[in-house]
């Protein structure tokens, strides 16, 4: 979450334009101090309101890919690919927050306008994770108009709210401006950490409208939202505001469009050359802005490669969260969430802060290797690349115990052996199961067949204690079939029943029921769920059911109530449950597994989320620090700006990735980490040629040589205009 240090950063120096101009305001009232400090007590709402704003954002933002994956039902790549494109929307709106602060309504406005756009937008994200509230278009409607709104209002005062709080310090108290910063910085990962870790728990955990409760995991946010806003209103009498007096942002796109037009209008090779391109401006704007300007675009330009790190570390919360859905979370009893894993990367944050600055970057100093903060940040780049070596890895490890997936013209099948001796299954034309069957053996695997065409009858010949028997039945292209075998009196017989197709979703568990009784059954699972099994060997559909050991299932047959002990029904597997007599004249149910269970644990990740919060620390805080020491006073806001949007352009990376190239997941992250060090190389390259500047001292030269070049600026003006 060290992204969102740039916006405490970016609040430490006023914009141009918060000054208001002498004999213009009214006289300021002196905001009361928190128990006789130099700290203003309107901070402490500050604080509050950021809190909030951020567990609003983030525990929104944690439960959101599962929610269009199980809720809206969208695929993986479209759930991946409007999640980054939310992301992306929520870094874009910050230039539209700086405008409308800086040029019209100013930050205190601004903060409350679209703080109520941003209530609005949780409001309508929450009524339209109803399940009762309309069809599965209304749902889709609501939820991309409150993502929306969201957005706006998230990005909108993401530029504000710190540079906010930084106003309301005195001049001569910069020491306490400083560590108001940092209070407010962990305000941020202290709100996300949080939300990340309980949101998930609402989601999964509180069962409401028969199934997981996102409207909770939406309305919690969206209840700390509205405090978010009565708190930030309730200081209001306590708030030092300064008005808008333009954006320094227009200002240096005028410069730069003047330069270029100039430049396309004096193509003529009699016109002299100038040093710089920026310098065609000069016939209409300062030297000292011209100057300023170039600063500032010489580090955009080293942005230029950035938001490759962020289209991998945003990743987080699409394909990691997916990945996570596909794992073992069992830790000793304590179930974690899928998307419970996030909370990792802020407490590793918080951890890794002054692990680094008072333990590694000291011990690399003392090494004499002059670690900069390119090879910083290159450095975090690495970690990030072999954070998503490492998931790929874990991914391939996952697909081990993949469900076969049958394309056109191929099926799988297995054979349950229900009968009371061995039996031996032959396929004609096909060369299949060689050994004899036992009776009630869990198979071991499925077994392909390749059909002729879309279905294809297959004629079966089974022997059993010395007498074959003949079957015929009708297997489809890509799909899963157990073929059962049972007794019938004296004779056998056979069915092939269709499988499920795919591990059951959000890492629940399945189970059917085949009825070898000669009544009908009903099964009780949990206090409601009941299960009709016809006699005779009916078989119930898969129900898919939380995970969990299930040792008292009430089973009825007739007038009589019976115990099934189904043992532990696993993260991720199916089985079929046959229930049948026993000498006692009791029931027995034999289970057997047709999807494996989840055999990689969730902790398998921690690696992949250790690399990339290494990666964030060094590149992401490192990289505002730099830049912030790279530009002007007046130019700190558009860095700012200028940092958001790489994490804008990252996110609509892995947008144009999932819905342009899909392909299998462990290649995915492959190319991903491929893409980083390629990009980490031309960083590199770009870094060795960069030369760092101080822009306070480039300022006063600038300054004291503006007088010494004013006939020569005259001069080549005359040219231009000729």
């Amino acid at each position: 979450m060290a992204e969102e240090e740039s916006g405490a950063k970016g609040g430490k120096e006023k914009q141009r334009g918060d000054n208001p101009s002498e004999g213009v305001c009214p006289p300021e009232r002196k905001s009361p101090k928190v128990c006789g400090t130099n700290y203003p007590l309107s901070i402490a709402f500050i604080v509050v309101n950021e809190f909030c704003e951020r567990f609003s954002y983030y525990g929104m933002k944690a439960v959101l890919t599962l929610y269009f994956l199980y809720f809206l039902h969208w695929d993986e790549n479209t759930s991946t690919s409007v999640y980054h494109a939310f992301s992306s929307l929520c870094y874009f709106t910050p230039v539209i927050g700086a405008l409308m602060a800086d040029s019209w309504l100013g930050k205190y406005k601004t903060i409350i306008y679209l703080s109520i756009v941003y209530v609005i937008g949780h409001v309508i994200k929450s009524v339209g994770a109803i399940p009762s509230v309309g069809n599965q278009i209304v749902h889709v409607v609501l939820s991309m108009t409150g993502l929306t709104l969201i957005a706006l209002g998230t990005g909108g005062i993401k530029p504000c709210v710190a540079a906010f709080g930084g106003d309301q310090f005195e001049e001569e108290h910069g020491q306490e401006r400083s560590k108001f910063f940092s209070v407010f910085y962990l305000s941020i990962n202290a709100g996300s950490l949080i939300s990340t870790f309980l949101t998930p728990v609402l989601r999964g955990d509180v069962e409401c409208f028969g199934g997981d409760c996102y409207a909770l995991a939406f309305g919690v946010p969206a209840a700390l939202m509205v405090i978010a806003l009565i708190v930030f209103i309730a200081g209001n009498g306590m708030y030092k505001k300064t008005p808008p007096e333009g954006n320094i942002l227009l200002e240096i796109c005028k410069c730069i469009g003047f330069a270029v037009t100039n430049r396309i209008k004096n193509r003529s090779r009699h016109i002299p050359k100038r040093d710089h391109w920026l310098d065609w401006a000069s016939e209409k704007y300062s030297n000292q802005l011209i100057t300023e300007v170039k600063m500032v675009t010489r580090v955009l330009f080293l942005f230029i490669p950035l938001p490759m790190f962020w289209a991998l570390f945003d990743q987080q919360g699409s394909r990691w969260t997916l990945q996570a859905t596909k794992m073992n979370a069992d830790f000793g009893g304590f179930v974690l969430q899928p998307d419970q894993m996030q909370f990792l990367n802020p407490l590793l944050i918080l951890v890794f802060i002054p692990v680094f600055d008072f333990g590694l970057y000291p011990l690399v100093n003392l090494c004499k290797f002059n670690f900069t903060p390119i090879k910083k940040m290159a450095t975090g780049m690495i970690l990030a690349g072999l954070a998503f070596a490492v998931a790929a890895v874990v991914e391939l490890r996952i697909e081990e115990n993949a469900v076969p997936k049958p394309v056109s013209k191929e099926s799988y099948i297995q054979v349950l052996n229900l009968a009371d001796s061995d039996i031996d299954v032959a396929i004609q034309d096909y060369d299949l199961f060689q050994q004899p069957i036992k009776p009630f053996q869990d198979p071991a695997e499925y077994t392909k067949l390749i059909l002729g065409d879309g279905q294809q009858n297959l004629h079966l010949k089974i022997q059993y204690q010395g007498s074959s028997f003949m079957f015929n039945s009708t297997a489809h292209e890509k799909s899963v079939y157990s073929l059962i075998v049972y007794k019938v009196e004296r004779s056998l017989t056979s069915h092939l029943i269709k499988d499920m197709g795919g591990k059951p979703s959000e890492g629940m568990s399945a189970v059917r029921f085949i009825n070898s009784l000669d009544l009908d059954v009903n099964i009780t699972l949990g206090n409601e769920d009941f299960v009709s099994i016809n006699k005779s060997y009916g078989v119930s559909s898969y129900r898919t059911l939380a995970r969990g050991r299930y040792n008292n299932v009430k089973c009825r047959v007739g007038a009589e109530e019976f115990i099934l002990h189904l043992g532990l029904l696993d993260f991720g597997a199916a089985y079929t449950v046959v229930i049948t007599n026993t000498s006692t004249k009791s029931l027995q149910a034999w289970k057997t597994e047709d999807i494996s269970a989840n055999n990689v644990h969730i902790s398998w990740q921690i690696p992949q989320y250790l690399l990339i919060s290494a990666g964030e620390v060094m590149f992401s805080i490192t990289g505002i620090a730099f830049s912030y020491s790279q530009a002007p006073a007046s130019m700190k806001s558009v860095l700012q700006a200028g940092w958001l949007l790489t994490v804008a352009f990252g996110n609509a990376i892995v947008l144009v990735v999932a819905q342009a190239a899909p392909m299998e997941q462990w290649l995915e992250f492959v190319l991903f980490a491929a893409l980083l060090f390629i990009v980490f190389i031309i960083f590199s390259i770009m870094g060795y040629f960069y030369t760092s500047m101080d822009p306070e001292l480039l300022a006063r030269e600038d300054q004291q040589g503006t007088s010494n070049s004013k006939n020569m600026i005259g001069l080549v003006t005359k040219k231009a205009e000729l």
